[in-house]
C-alpha cells in the first residue's frame, strides 16, 4: 500500500516565474499543484479545491499575502490548512507578521526545490497517520 505522500498544493504568487518554478519543483516531488496569481484568485481556488497546503506570496496587488492568509484562516473549514509565506526579503518583521495572521512558516525567495518539498513534508502529515 505505502503512504500516500501526494499533496494538493496551492501556490499563490503574482510572479509567473515563481509560480512556474514552484509548480515544477512540487510536481517533481509528486504533488498536485494549483496556481493562483493573487489573493482573490487564491480564495476562490481554496474554496473549490481545498488544498492540503498553501504557499502564499506576501507582496501582491489587490490583496496581499497577509490579508489572504488571514481570510483563509478565519474560515473554520480552512483554519487548519497550513499556509507558508513567500517573500523576497528575509525580514524578522515579516515573519512575525506572518505568524500573527496564522502562517506556519516563511520561505525566502528564490527558494530551492529542497526547501519547498521539505516544507510540504513538514506541514502535511501523511494521510494514513491522520485517519
Amino acid at each position: 500500500m505505502g503512504l500516500n505522500t501526494s499533496r494538493k498544493v496551492l501556490v499563490v504568487d503574482d510572479s509567473n516565474t515563481i509560480r512556474r518554478s514552484a509548480e515544477i519543483f512540487l510536481k517533481q516531488g509528486g504533488h498536485e499543484v494549483m496556481l493562483a496569481e493573487d489573493g482573490f484568485d487564491a480564495l476562490a481556488k481554496v474554496n473549490d479545491s481545498r488544498p492540503d497546503l498553501i504557499f502564499c506570496d506576501i507582496l501582491m496587488p489587490r490583496l496581499d499575502g497577509y490579508q489572504t492568509c488571514a481570510i483563509i484562516k478565519r474560515n473554520e473549514k480552512f483554519a487548519d490548512t497550513p499556509v507558508i509565506m513567500l517573500s523576497s526579503k528575509d525580514g524578522v518583521f515579516d515573519k512575525a507578521r506572518g505568524r500573527m495572521v496564522g502562517s506556519q512558516e516563511y520561505l525566502t525567495k528564490p527558494f530551492t526545490k529542497e526547501e519547498l518539498l521539505k516544507a510540504v513534508q513538514q506541514f502535511t502529515p501523511s494521510k494514513q497517520e491522520t485517519l
